[in-house]
């Protein structure tokens, strides 16, 4: 494994990095070779409370709430300029971190982490309300007008899947809209975030608006979302900890945006490109390992093309080049730890038990590291691995023979996050972009979303969006003002 520097081991509370309170650490392991990488700091609920009135002292008393819209847009700028000059180290950090190719970070997240945090420097003076002329109250004229304001304090609690991307996602539009933050990156995946840190100082953001606290979700995690300090919780991750998370917030009535699993499908007509469509299809199987929520991993093809596309799958997938992260020649890496691996594999099993054909894959590969196959079975929609979500290289194809038998068989699921269609024909896109579940569609292409436009999914996928105006103005509060003017 190549040497990279490491980024600080300890908390970012109010500008300064501290150890946790405690001194308790948790050991951060290379998930491709097994290497120890050092040890981060975990914190304490105490040192949660620290980072929450931090920020709450920073939002209401200190120099960001007098901050304009136009200063903060032009932080976050200098920011995307550091993230920009760093990205060598940050893809270094997240290859051997999370275990991904190397080639992923650095031609595709750690790029959109830049833009999306020019995009939201470029909303930060752009916050306005409505005005209202209505009708005379009492006898007296009657204006009305509306304005947005930040919330105060919000919660970020990252993934370890694409932690620098979906870290910029939370943090880019609750800076721009003049909000403070703590950070909670998962324990698997913390060290681009604590890079981070180090570029939001030398950005100069005052101390106290950012604030990164490293630890399990069950100590520092829950601390962070039952702090009566915190006005929103933002949290990216399962469906299980986001419906806990959801129950605590209903308690104390913050606002949520949660962004959680997903069982995408994706459709093949027989009018589909099939030479474009595999390469694609397999992208979104098996990029990150699989380890991706918008994974399109339930592909409905019509059975008049069906033992095309499986053959052209069967080679997308054969020709995937597991290995170590950082060498060039990786094409898919390893998955996240031990317990992941162990649920993949279950996953294959059951696929197999269930009478699933396989048709390449369902190994381990030999040596260090947390690697398994790209896997690919044909069966059923009632297929356990057709159903729930695996976060890992598995992909199921489904034969299906008309439009209506595959709207419902798409439908069929508690997952909505994404849909992918394969189709040229206007009227069947027209008709599945509007009926079929999910937050966002895409139709003849699949890949990381834009900061412009929103991020969301509806069933078990999440509530609230992300990204776009949507996602900047799920981090404001929007104020009524009446004025009454009496005749003198």
């Amino acid at each position: 494994m190549v040497s990279v520097p490491m980024p600080p081991s300890q908390l970012l509370i109010d500008g300064e990095w501290i150890g946790s309170s405690d001194g308790a650490t948790i050991e951060v392991v290379a998930p491709a070779t097994g290497e120890s990488l050092g040890r981060i700091a975990a914190a304490t609920v105490g040192d949660v409370d620290a980072a929450v009135r931090a920020a709450r002292a920073q939002f209401d008393h200190g120099e960001w709430s007098k901050t304009s819209g136009a200063d903060r847009g032009k932080l976050l700028w200098r920011l995307a300029d550091l993230v920009e000059a760093d990205l060598e180290r940050l893809s270094t950090l997240e290859a051997v971190d999370v275990g991904r190719p190397f080639g992923e970070a650095f031609y595709a997240e750690i790029p959109l982490v830049v833009d999306v945090l020019r995009h939201f420097a470029g909303w930060a003076d752009k916050l306005t309300g409505s005005t209202f002329t209505l009708p005379p109250f009492g006898g007296e004229d009657r204006f009305s007008y509306t304005v947005r304001q930040p919330l105060g304090v919000v919660a970020a609690i990252t993934p370890w899947n694409a932690p620098t991307m979906i870290t910029s996602w939370k943090l880019a539009p609750a800076l721009a809209a003049g909000n403070t933050i703590v950070i909670k990156p998962a324990p698997d995946a913390s060290l681009t975030t604590l890079r981070l840190g180090e570029l939001i100082i030398e950005a100069g953001f005052p101390a106290g608006v950012v604030n990164i606290v490293t630890g399990s979700g069950t100590d520092a995690g829950a601390a962070l979302t039952q702090h009566p300090g915190v006005d929103k919780i933002s949290f990216t991750g399962s469906t299980s900890v986001g419906r806990q998370i959801a129950a605590t917030a209903a308690a104390s009535l913050k606002k949520v945006t949660l962004e959680l699993g997903g069982k995408s499908p994706q459709i093949i007509w027989p009018d589909a490109d099939l030479e474009k469509a595999a390469p694609v299809a397999a992208l979104s199987i098996f990029a990150n390992q699989g380890q991706t929520c918008a994974s399109a991993s339930r592909i409905y093809v019509h059975r008049s093309v069906l033992d095309d596309f499986v053959n052209l799958l069967k080679i997308e997938a054969e020709s995937r080049v597991l290995g170590d992260p950082l060498d060039a020649e990786t094409t898919m890496g390893s998955l996240i730890n031990p317990a992941q691996l162990e649920r993949v594999l279950g996953y294959i099993a059951s696929a197999r038990e269930e009478g699933a054909q396989l048709i390449t894959g369902g190994g381990c590969v030999e040596g260090p590291g947390l690697f398994v196959e790209p896997t690919i079975f044909v069966g059923g929609n009632e297929l356990t691995v057709a159903r729930e979500e695996i976060f890992g290289p598995v992909g199921t194809v489904i034969p299906f023979d008309d439009d209506d038998e595959v709207l419902a068989l798409a439908n069929d699921n508690a997952y909505g996050l994404t849909a992918v269609l394969w189709t040229n024909n206007a009227s069947r896109i027209g008709r599945f972009t509007r009926e079929i579940h999910a937050g966002v569609v895409w139709v003849n292409a699949w890949g990381p979303p834009h900061p412009a436009v929103p991020w969301l999914g509806v069933k078990s996928s999440g509530i609230g969006e992300e990204l776009g105006l949507e996602g900047l103005k799920a981090n404001t509060r929007v104020k009524t003002v009446n004025v009454v003017s009496s005749h003198s």
